[in-house]
């Protein structure tokens, strides 16, 4: 018997209104009651067999399609607030064709309305009516209603909040660079996709040191991978020359440097400057208190000072930061001034300076060796062929009306000597309005 009670509790039943059994506003999603959904369609004038593919989202759908219809010119009222929303600690002054542009306040209306009042949908019905016909004067006198939002966003402040509203009003409201992110977070809570994107669109336009780490993080919060893949591609192009050389280095997240480190766009004057780059990004996670760029000789300086027992990437502070370090090219630092520095800096384990001088063994002379004066190997490794076989690639990019253009040659396999015309690589031409334009310039030596 229990069991047969507990079924028969679970059994959707309908639900009656008064003796019509007419359709009312649910408390609950779509209770499965086809007939109440049919008879909603029919008040609406929508089509029932679409709303079956979707029924709970009906409602605020149709009823904001009704509003927006005729807010396409977004005229302010001038009549009195007929809607309270508390939130942030302030009472806002709404209206309700305005307010149903945004699918949160809409749901929050009709909430409040099916709870209010003792026959929500003919208070519905009346507000529609009077809203089809334009005329202000016909609309009947409705109570001013008080709805409630609670925002834990960090991000939302009382003024971006206040933007967002406002954005209900004009067709095109004044963002403030300052406030664009706690826009993005108001439009994101609001659910306007409009203002959303806007926000998003000046983010990417507004891409620089101080602003890419919130950027990005704001990015990877609201899931929108438009602009996470902008700050990418900014980083890509800016982390050497112009992150690297300011203190916002300290803010870029390490999982972004990952990314950036593992590209094959990532833009750098050699592989020792990209090297430079990411001892100094250490530095300054280590040293939090440092509030200006240090000279590199300082940095240098603060890594050898560590215990010479073990290097510092075997320590454990070092440890986790292995894989942004496999990401770097060592075999292309080449300089012989820069590789012994590497060794000296005592950050890299044995195991890989034995592999970056191995990499290196035969393109090096000796500083002992006959006819070679030592100042030419401290300043580079040589090779004694008079040709030499080179696998290379041209790349150029460049930022045209928000968008990245790259130009690239093919892989080039070419004999170098000293004399024309093996000395002189392929030209790469490009034609773009972009400035600046970064060009690189990536070589193997093949086995020869």
């Amino acid at each position: 018997m229990k069991m047969l009670h507990l079924q028969h509790r679970a059994r959707l039943e309908r639900r009656m209104v008064g003796s019509t059994n007419r359709w009312r506003f649910p408390r609950e999603a779509f209770s499965g009651d086809l007939l109440g959904l049919s008879q909603m369609c029919k008040a609406l004038n929508v089509d029932f067999e679409e709303v079956l593919k979707n029924p709970d989202r009906l409602c605020i759908s149709q009823i904001q399609k009704i509003f927006s219809g005729n807010l396409k010119n977004k005229t302010i009222p001038s009549g009195e607030a007929d809607v309270i929303l508390t939130c942030l600690g302030s009472k806002w002054q709404l209206h309700q064709p305005q307010l149903f542009q945004s699918e949160t306040l809409a749901k929050l209306f009709l909430m409040a309305l099916a709870q209010g009042t003792t026959s929500p949908t003919k208070e519905l019905e009346r507000l529609l009516r009077a809203h089809l016909r334009g005329n202000v004067k016909e609309r009947p006198p409705i109570k001013k209603m008080i709805i409630s939002l609670k925002i834990n966003d960090p991000l939302v402040t009382k003024v971006a909040f206040a933007t967002a509203l406002k954005n209900l009003y004009l067709s095109e409201v004044e963002i403030n660079s300052n406030d664009v992110l706690g826009v993005l977070a108001s439009a994101h809570i609001l659910q306007l996709s409009s203002l959303f994107q806007r926000c998003v669109a000046m983010m990417m336009n507004g891409l620089m040191p101080s602003t890419i780490k919130d950027f990005y993080l704001a990015g990877c919060k609201y899931k929108e991978e438009q602009l996470t893949t902008a700050c990418e591609k900014w980083l890509e192009m800016n982390l050497v020359p112009l992150v690297g050389t300011q203190i916002h280095l300290r803010k870029i997240p390490q999982e972004l440097l990952h990314k950036v480190l593992r590209s094959p766009r990532l833009f750098t004057f050699n592989e020792f400057h990209l090297l430079k780059t990411l001892l100094l990004w250490v530095f300054l996670q280590l040293n939090h208190k440092i509030q200006t760029v240090p000279v590199h000789e300082t940095v240098l300086a603060f890594f050898k000072s560590f215990p010479k027992k073990h290097s510092f990437l075997d320590q454990d502070a070092g440890q986790g930061l292995v894989p942004l370090f496999l990401c770097l090219r060592l075999h292309g630092i080449i300089k012989g001034k820069n590789l012994e520095e590497l060794r000296h800096i005592n950050f890299f384990p044995e195991t890989w300076l034995i592999r970056v001088t191995a990499n290196h063994y035969h393109a090096r002379v000796k500083h002992t060796d006959l006819g070679f004066p030592s100042l030419l190997y401290e300043h580079g490794p040589v090779s004694l062929r008079t040709e030499r076989l080179v696998k290379y690639e041209i790349r150029a990019q460049t930022l045209v009306d928000g968008k990245w253009q790259e130009f690239r040659t093919n892989q080039i396999t070419q004999k170098f000597g000293f004399v024309k015309p093996s000395c002189k690589s392929h030209a790469l031409k490009v034609q773009t309005v972009g400035i600046p334009i970064y060009a690189s310039f990536s070589f193997i030596f093949p086995t020869s």
